[in-house]
């Protein structure tokens, strides 16, 4: 395993624009390609993050935290987490017309370079917001919201519009609900990946994940995939989930992810880097955002479960799960950083070799740089 080498790298203020850039699909693009690499929709949190309490909170009582973070989040954390590696990512969402919703949009689009042209603000309605407090390794959540007006729907299906041409799309799966986006851009040619959340209804039945049949690749974590399988190990969870979807992924928390790939009768498993834990918000999505990309780029299996597991890494030492997802300068610092220690392991660093012909020579910054700020600034008019 990868030896942890202190506080990892962290993204730089102003945006991509400020990164080294590296394009993982250039050998692939072509001129009738489609304008996106990767299409989301979903639900943009106003992310407040409390870190460095020592116990979760007490009834009763007053905690105080060492370090607080603001940031986009919701489905902005996966839309980052793919902008900053370099895909070119649409993202279709609501946004509330008030000072969170302004912060947010601006982040997205303006710092990230995310589009937005399928997003919408709605008058008179205000940003959901999420307060994560992270203690111990874990994290306890409090959001509040309300859903959005007819008219923030984006569901093509009910607002007739068209999704835009990607290569790729990221679908949360809703257990009981059909989501027809799905299987309109899946027709189109579009890769589906997907997750899911957990099932509150108790019933973990596949057959209540309709749109799964339109997926490529399915990545729930190891409770989701036993629960949903009735398999009692992990990784033969993931065989079972093949008999659904091509492509099986499935998280194991601390000792890494493990994977089956259907078509190709391929497996691999790649052990987690240990680090130490500021803030793990969102670290699912940047693994998923991760493993996208190496899958868009035809990496092989294992390259691409080491790749979302570094990438999820680097992203659990900083605030927030948007800003906290690394750019290509953060990962180019962790790999000459890990070299460069006497008594790492020989075997731990072959696993990481594909990154020396993708990471940029030269570092975009100073490393380590912070993100996510505890007070939320606007520009003056």
């Amino acid at each position: 395993m990868i030896r942890p080498t202190g506080k990892g790298p962290s993204p730089v203020i102003a945006g991509p624009q400020c990164q080294a850039q590296v394009d993982p699909l250039a050998a692939l693009r072509g001129p009738d390609d489609p304008p996106w690499d990767v299409y989301l929709t979903g639900t943009v949190f106003l992310d407040i993050i409390f870190t460095g309490l020592d116990t979760a909170p007490v009834r009763g009582t007053e905690s105080w935290a060492r370090g607080m973070g603001s940031s986009p989040g919701g489905v902005a954390n996966m839309a980052t987490a793919l902008a900053r590696l370099g895909l070119k990512t649409s993202l279709a969402a609501a946004f509330g017309d008030d000072h969170y919703g302004e912060y947010c949009w601006d982040a997205l689009e303006q710092g990230e370079h995310i589009d937005l042209s399928t997003s919408r603000t709605i008058p008179g309605w205000h940003s959901p917001v999420t307060v994560s407090m992270a203690y111990e390794g874990e994290r306890t959540m409090v959001s509040h919201g309300h859903e959005p007006p007819f008219e923030a729907v984006l569901d093509p299906s009910v607002t007739h519009d068209r999704t835009p041409r990607a290569r790729a799309a990221i679908a949360a799966l809703a257990p009981g609900k059909r989501a027809p986006w799905i299987a309109e851009v899946a027709a189109r040619g579009t890769r589906i990946f997907a997750d899911v959340g957990w099932d509150d209804t108790g019933a973990w039945d596949l057959a209540g994940l309709p749109d799964l049949e339109h997926c490529e690749a399915f990545l729930p974590n190891a409770e989701e995939a036993m629960r949903y399988t009735g398999a009692t190990c992990p990784r033969a969870a993931a065989h079972a989930l093949t008999e659904h979807v091509p492509l099986a992924v499935v998280t194991l928390g601390a000792e890494g992810a493990y994977a089956v790939d259907r078509r190709t009768a391929e497996t691999a498993e790649v052990p987690a880097i240990a680090v130490e834990a500021l803030d793990p918000t969102g670290a699912g999505d940047v693994f998923v955002a991760g493993f996208v990309t190496g899958t868009l780029a035809g990496w092989p299996l294992a390259d691409r479960l080491a790749f979302a597991g570094l990438t999820a890494a680097l992203s659990v030492q900083e605030f927030g799960g948007s800003l906290s997802a690394p750019g290509w300068s953060e990962i180019g610092a962790w790999w000459r950083k890990v070299q460069s220690v006497r008594s790492q392991d020989p075997a731990a660093l072959r696993r990481y070799a594909f990154l020396q012909t993708l990471v940029p020579e030269q570092e975009a910054r100073p490393w380590p740089l912070r993100r996510a700020v505890p007070t939320i600034g606007f520009r003056s008019a």
